[in-house]
Protein backbone atom coordinates (compact mmCIF):
# COMPACT_ATOMS: atom_id res chain seq x y z
CA UNK A 1 0.00 0.00 0.00
CA UNK A 2 1.38 3.47 -1.17
CA UNK A 3 -1.31 5.92 0.62
CA UNK A 4 -3.73 5.71 2.73
CA UNK A 5 -6.21 8.20 3.83
CA UNK A 6 -7.65 7.16 7.69
CA UNK A 7 -10.88 8.31 8.39
CA UNK A 8 -9.64 11.96 7.11
CA UNK A 9 -12.06 14.76 8.02
CA UNK A 10 -11.31 18.20 6.81
CA UNK A 11 -13.17 21.22 8.27
CA UNK A 12 -13.01 25.11 7.09
CA UNK A 13 -13.97 27.96 9.73
CA UNK A 14 -16.56 30.07 8.98
CA UNK A 15 -16.00 34.07 8.85
CA UNK A 16 -16.56 35.26 12.11
CA UNK A 17 -18.61 37.78 11.06
CA UNK A 18 -21.49 34.77 10.54
CA UNK A 19 -22.98 34.05 14.35
CA UNK A 20 -23.91 30.87 15.43
CA UNK A 21 -22.65 29.12 12.00
CA UNK A 22 -21.54 26.00 12.23
CA UNK A 23 -17.94 25.32 10.44
CA UNK A 24 -18.04 24.25 7.16
CA UNK A 25 -16.85 20.45 6.60
CA UNK A 26 -15.41 19.82 3.56
CA UNK A 27 -14.34 16.03 4.01
CA UNK A 28 -16.00 13.79 6.57
CA UNK A 29 -14.77 10.46 7.39
CA UNK A 30 -12.64 9.45 4.28
CA UNK A 31 -11.05 6.07 4.06
CA UNK A 32 -9.69 4.44 1.15
CA UNK A 33 -6.16 3.29 -0.15
CA UNK A 34 -3.96 3.33 -3.33
CA UNK A 35 -1.32 0.63 -3.74
CA UNK A 36 1.10 -0.47 -6.45
CA UNK A 37 -0.09 -1.80 -9.48
CA UNK A 38 -3.41 0.32 -9.31
CA UNK A 39 -5.72 2.33 -11.02
CA UNK A 40 -8.17 4.11 -8.38
CA UNK A 41 -11.12 6.87 -9.92
CA UNK A 42 -12.39 9.67 -7.76
CA UNK A 43 -15.67 10.63 -8.76
CA UNK A 44 -18.65 12.71 -7.27
CA UNK A 45 -20.63 15.97 -8.05
CA UNK A 46 -18.77 19.16 -7.93
CA UNK A 47 -18.89 20.67 -4.44
CA UNK A 48 -18.27 16.90 -3.39
CA UNK A 49 -14.70 17.54 -2.00
CA UNK A 50 -12.92 16.05 -4.50
CA UNK A 51 -9.97 18.82 -4.73
CA UNK A 52 -10.07 19.08 -1.55
CA UNK A 53 -9.40 15.61 -0.97
CA UNK A 54 -6.10 15.92 -3.32
CA UNK A 55 -4.76 18.92 -1.30
CA UNK A 56 -4.82 16.68 1.19
CA UNK A 57 -3.74 14.15 0.19
CA UNK A 58 -0.27 15.77 -1.04
CA UNK A 59 -0.07 17.49 2.81
CA UNK A 60 -1.33 21.07 1.32
CA UNK A 61 -4.62 20.78 3.24
CA UNK A 62 -3.69 19.32 7.34
CA UNK A 63 -6.66 17.11 8.09
CA UNK A 64 -8.77 18.56 11.22
CA UNK A 65 -9.19 14.49 11.83
CA UNK A 66 -7.59 11.39 10.96
CA UNK A 67 -4.66 10.56 8.83
CA UNK A 68 -2.99 10.11 5.92
CA UNK A 69 -0.17 7.87 5.34
CA UNK A 70 2.29 7.42 2.37
CA UNK A 71 4.54 4.11 2.40
CA UNK A 72 3.37 3.81 6.53
CA UNK A 73 4.49 7.62 7.12
CA UNK A 74 2.38 10.11 8.14
CA UNK A 75 2.16 12.68 5.22
CA UNK A 76 2.84 15.88 7.61
CA UNK A 77 6.32 14.13 8.82
CA UNK A 78 7.42 14.12 4.79
CA UNK A 79 9.73 16.69 3.56
CA UNK A 80 8.34 18.24 0.39
CA UNK A 81 11.25 17.00 -1.48
CA UNK A 82 10.61 13.81 0.39
CA UNK A 83 7.27 13.82 -1.17
CA UNK A 84 8.41 14.66 -4.43
CA UNK A 85 10.42 12.48 -5.01
CA UNK A 86 7.16 9.84 -4.51
CA UNK A 87 4.37 11.70 -5.91
CA UNK A 88 3.95 12.96 -9.61
CA UNK A 89 0.72 15.22 -9.40
CA UNK A 90 -1.53 16.92 -11.35
CA UNK A 91 -3.64 19.59 -9.88
CA UNK A 92 -6.55 21.01 -11.19
CA UNK A 93 -5.59 24.59 -12.07
CA UNK A 94 -1.94 26.14 -12.80
CA UNK A 95 -1.02 29.30 -13.85
CA UNK A 96 2.54 29.92 -14.28
CA UNK A 97 4.41 32.88 -13.28
CA UNK A 98 6.37 33.25 -15.08
CA UNK A 99 7.03 32.87 -19.40
CA UNK A 100 8.82 29.11 -19.42
CA UNK A 101 9.86 26.44 -21.90
CA UNK A 102 8.10 23.12 -21.79
CA UNK A 103 12.01 22.10 -21.10
CA UNK A 104 11.85 24.09 -18.01
CA UNK A 105 8.59 23.31 -16.97
CA UNK A 106 10.12 19.41 -17.75
CA UNK A 107 12.62 20.02 -15.41
CA UNK A 108 10.87 21.27 -12.48
CA UNK A 109 9.40 17.60 -12.17
CA UNK A 110 12.96 16.67 -11.90
CA UNK A 111 14.19 19.12 -9.02
CA UNK A 112 13.80 16.55 -6.22
CA UNK A 113 16.29 14.42 -7.39
CA UNK A 114 18.37 17.07 -9.13
CA UNK A 115 18.80 19.39 -6.02
CA UNK A 116 19.42 23.15 -6.27
CA UNK A 117 22.59 23.41 -8.19
CA UNK A 118 23.22 20.10 -9.43
CA UNK A 119 23.62 19.61 -13.61
CA UNK A 120 21.11 18.03 -15.60
CA UNK A 121 22.64 14.45 -16.00
CA UNK A 122 21.99 11.53 -19.09
CA UNK A 123 18.77 10.14 -16.67
CA UNK A 124 17.34 13.58 -16.11
CA UNK A 125 17.39 13.85 -20.56
CA UNK A 126 16.01 10.23 -20.98
CA UNK A 127 13.14 10.48 -17.86
CA UNK A 128 12.14 13.59 -19.71
CA UNK A 129 12.64 12.95 -23.42
CA UNK A 130 10.31 9.53 -22.13
CA UNK A 131 7.77 11.54 -20.90
CA UNK A 132 7.05 13.64 -24.06
CA UNK A 133 7.02 11.09 -25.98
CA UNK A 134 4.69 9.41 -23.23
CA UNK A 135 2.18 12.07 -23.58
CA UNK A 136 2.18 13.03 -27.06
CA UNK A 137 4.38 16.04 -27.10
CA UNK A 138 8.03 15.13 -28.48
CA UNK A 139 9.52 17.64 -29.73
CA UNK A 140 8.15 20.84 -27.92
CA UNK A 141 10.88 21.23 -25.73
CA UNK A 142 11.47 24.75 -27.02
CA UNK A 143 8.40 26.03 -27.03
CA UNK A 144 7.31 29.09 -24.79
CA UNK A 145 4.31 27.47 -22.71
CA UNK A 146 2.14 30.49 -23.77
CA UNK A 147 1.72 29.12 -27.23
CA UNK A 148 0.70 25.94 -26.31
CA UNK A 149 -3.18 25.34 -26.63
CA UNK A 150 -5.41 24.53 -23.38
CA UNK A 151 -5.20 20.57 -24.18
CA UNK A 152 -0.95 21.13 -25.27
CA UNK A 153 -0.55 22.50 -22.05
CA UNK A 154 -2.16 19.84 -20.39
CA UNK A 155 -0.23 17.08 -22.33
CA UNK A 156 2.91 18.90 -20.83
CA UNK A 157 1.73 19.06 -17.26
CA UNK A 158 0.97 15.55 -17.40
CA UNK A 159 4.52 14.74 -18.79
CA UNK A 160 6.23 16.82 -16.05
CA UNK A 161 4.12 14.72 -13.44
CA UNK A 162 5.99 11.52 -15.23
CA UNK A 163 9.66 12.80 -15.85
CA UNK A 164 9.53 12.98 -11.70
CA UNK A 165 9.34 8.75 -12.00
CA UNK A 166 7.03 8.70 -8.86
CA UNK A 167 5.48 5.95 -6.97
CA UNK A 168 2.33 7.44 -7.12
CA UNK A 169 0.32 9.99 -9.53
CA UNK A 170 -2.42 11.83 -7.60
CA UNK A 171 -4.23 13.35 -10.83
CA UNK A 172 -6.69 16.47 -10.56
CA UNK A 173 -9.35 16.50 -13.64
CA UNK A 174 -6.36 15.48 -16.44
CA UNK A 175 -9.01 15.09 -19.36
CA UNK A 176 -9.68 18.84 -19.32
CA UNK A 177 -9.16 20.45 -22.54
CA UNK A 178 -8.99 16.97 -24.20
CA UNK A 179 -10.06 16.18 -27.39
CA UNK A 180 -11.38 12.65 -27.14
CA UNK A 181 -8.86 10.98 -28.99
CA UNK A 182 -6.18 12.62 -26.05
CA UNK A 183 -8.57 11.59 -23.30
CA UNK A 184 -8.50 8.05 -24.19
CA UNK A 185 -4.62 8.08 -24.85
CA UNK A 186 -4.09 9.70 -21.70
CA UNK A 187 -6.34 6.71 -19.98
CA UNK A 188 -4.56 3.92 -21.57
CA UNK A 189 -1.36 5.98 -20.68
CA UNK A 190 -3.13 6.04 -16.66
CA UNK A 191 -3.66 2.19 -17.00
CA UNK A 192 -0.49 1.08 -18.61
CA UNK A 193 1.32 2.89 -15.85
CA UNK A 194 -0.60 1.26 -13.21
CA UNK A 195 0.50 -2.39 -14.91
CA UNK A 196 4.06 -1.36 -14.64
CA UNK A 197 3.85 -0.91 -11.27
CA UNK A 198 2.70 2.63 -10.69
CA UNK A 199 0.05 3.56 -8.16
CA UNK A 200 -2.51 6.38 -9.63
CA UNK A 201 -5.26 7.59 -8.13
CA UNK A 202 -7.61 9.97 -11.15
CA UNK A 203 -10.30 12.34 -10.22
CA UNK A 204 -12.13 12.92 -12.65
CA UNK A 205 -15.89 13.93 -13.43
CA UNK A 206 -15.99 11.26 -16.65
CA UNK A 207 -17.47 8.26 -15.01
CA UNK A 208 -17.61 6.61 -18.21
CA UNK A 209 -13.78 6.53 -18.71
CA UNK A 210 -13.49 5.82 -14.88
CA UNK A 211 -15.75 2.55 -15.07
CA UNK A 212 -13.96 1.71 -18.36
CA UNK A 213 -10.27 1.87 -17.41
CA UNK A 214 -10.20 2.39 -13.10
CA UNK A 215 -9.49 -1.08 -10.77
CA UNK A 216 -11.69 0.62 -8.32
CA UNK A 217 -13.84 3.95 -7.92
CA UNK A 218 -14.34 5.84 -4.77
CA UNK A 219 -17.49 8.26 -5.01
CA UNK A 220 -17.59 11.15 -3.09
CA UNK A 221 -20.85 13.26 -1.87
CA UNK A 222 -20.39 16.39 0.30
CA UNK A 223 -17.65 15.51 1.58
CA UNK A 224 -18.51 11.55 2.49
CA UNK A 225 -17.69 8.06 0.84
CA UNK A 226 -21.10 6.63 -0.19
CA UNK A 227 -19.45 4.02 -2.24
CA UNK A 228 -16.79 2.20 -3.22
CA UNK A 229 -14.97 -0.62 -5.03
CA UNK A 230 -14.97 -2.08 -8.39
CA UNK A 231 -16.92 -0.08 -10.72
CA UNK A 232 -19.66 -2.32 -11.04
CA UNK A 233 -20.46 -1.67 -7.51
CA UNK A 234 -20.30 2.18 -7.74
CA UNK A 235 -22.30 2.67 -11.07
CA UNK A 236 -25.57 1.55 -9.98
CA UNK A 237 -28.27 4.05 -11.72
CA UNK A 238 -30.38 4.64 -8.65
CA UNK A 239 -26.93 5.70 -6.24
CA UNK A 240 -25.82 8.07 -9.18
CA UNK A 241 -29.27 9.47 -9.63
CA UNK A 242 -29.57 10.13 -6.31
CA UNK A 243 -25.68 12.03 -5.82
CA UNK A 244 -25.73 13.82 -8.69
CA UNK A 245 -29.05 14.40 -8.70
CA UNK A 246 -30.54 13.98 -12.06
CA UNK A 247 -32.29 10.77 -13.37
CA UNK A 248 -29.20 8.20 -15.53
CA UNK A 249 -29.43 4.52 -16.75
CA UNK A 250 -26.38 2.48 -16.86
CA UNK A 251 -26.10 0.14 -19.61
CA UNK A 252 -23.17 -2.83 -20.37
CA UNK A 253 -21.62 -1.28 -23.03
CA UNK A 254 -18.75 -4.11 -24.92
CA UNK A 255 -18.51 -5.24 -21.53
CA UNK A 256 -17.80 -1.62 -19.40
CA UNK A 257 -20.89 -0.24 -17.67
CA UNK A 258 -21.62 3.16 -19.13
CA UNK A 259 -24.06 5.74 -17.76
CA UNK A 260 -26.14 8.34 -20.12
CA UNK A 261 -28.18 11.16 -18.19
CA UNK A 262 -32.33 11.09 -19.18
CA UNK A 263 -33.67 13.55 -20.48
CA UNK A 264 -36.28 15.35 -18.06
CA UNK A 265 -39.94 15.44 -19.57
CA UNK A 266 -42.27 18.04 -18.82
Amino acid sequence: MILEADSVMVRYRTARAVKNTPDFEALSGVSFSVTSGELVAVVGPNGSGKTTLLRTLLGLEPPSAGRVLLNGLEIGSRSRRDLAECIGALPQREEPAFPLTVREVLLMGRWARLGPVASVTAADEAAMAAALMRCDVSGFEHRKIETLSGGEWQRVRMARALAAMPQLLLLDEPTAALDVGHEMALFELLRQLAIEGLGVMVITHDLNLAARFADRMVLLHRGAVVAQGEPASVMQAELLSGVFEWPVTVHDVAGSLQVVASRKRD
